[in-house]
């Protein structure tokens, strides 16, 4: 069966590895051609491409620090020109720099803003005049569920989060007559290599309060990617990915 979204360019931010990986690979099975944006590790952004490549899939990676707005115009310019077009933007690069309030610098609050939030508006920034042009977009930013909940010692990261749901939904009312499409996705906790190294106990804590009794998948993130990708009348929307843990 041929894929509707055959033929179609996607860049996924912060795509060498975790959640981002397991996307690119995903959209790379339903025929998109990939570019894996990575901004230091270089050799896990080849290995995914290598990955894609086997199973015949498309893709190249490209180095950028997408909060940096030059490095962000580099990226979304390179792929253009390599290809095009961008159809889809994954705006999914994010850091944690956990730490109670009264510990937080300054220099913690910046970081973790710039990389999860600020380059959400250096990537769309880029791709907002090409799609408008073209009358397609799909973008779809990765926020979280502690972005709804809130989270001990995770102010800086959950504003982030909370301001790409808030961003998210004011993009959609702007472009929804134009053929773009804008979500967000808020995974709940998954089974990447951060949430395992939690102590035996924690883990076994926050377990008990899903409701699934289980932690997610990356590949339940990457399912609910592609059903956006796929759908023109979905925008302006929160997935909620968890579990049933928030509701």
């Amino acid at each position: 069966m041929t894929s509707k979204l055959q033929g179609k360019v996607a860049i996924v931010t912060g795509g060498s590895r975790g959640i981002g990986s397991v996307i690119a690979k995903e959209l790379a099975r339903n025929a998109v051609q990939v570019v894996v944006n990575y901004n230091s590790s270089v050799e896990s952004a080849n290995a995914v491409v290598q990955e894609i490549e086997e199973f015949g899939g498309k893709a190249a990676c490209l180095q950028a620090d997408v909060s940096n707005i030059d490095d962000a115009s580099y990226l979304v310019e390179s792929t253009i020109k390599s290809y095009g077009k961008v159809d889809i933007l994954i705006n999914n690069a994010g850091i944690t720099r956990d730490r109670t309030f009264k510990k937080l610098s300054q220099e913690e609050w910046n970081e973790v803003i710039n990389v999860n939030l600020n380059s959400v508006f250096n990537t769309t920034s880029k791709v907002i005049h090409p799609m408008l042009e073209q009358g397609y977009g799909r973008i779809i930013n990765i926020s979280s569920i502690i972005g709804q909940t809130g989270g001990f010692g995770q102010t800086n990261y959950a504003a982030s989060k909370a301001g790409i749901i808030g961003f998210t939904k004011s993009l959609a009312l702007e472009t929804a007559k134009k053929g773009i499409t804008v979500n967000a996705i808020c995974p709940g906790f998954i089974e990447t290599d951060m949430v395992e190294a939690m102590p035996e106990h924690v883990l076994d804590n926050m377990i008990s309060a899903i409701p699934t009794k289980r932690l997610g998948q990356a590949s339940e993130i990457a399912d609910a990617v592609i059903f956006l990708a796929n759908n023109s009348y979905v925008t302006g929307q929160c997935i909620n990915v968890n579990g049933g843990l928030y509701m």
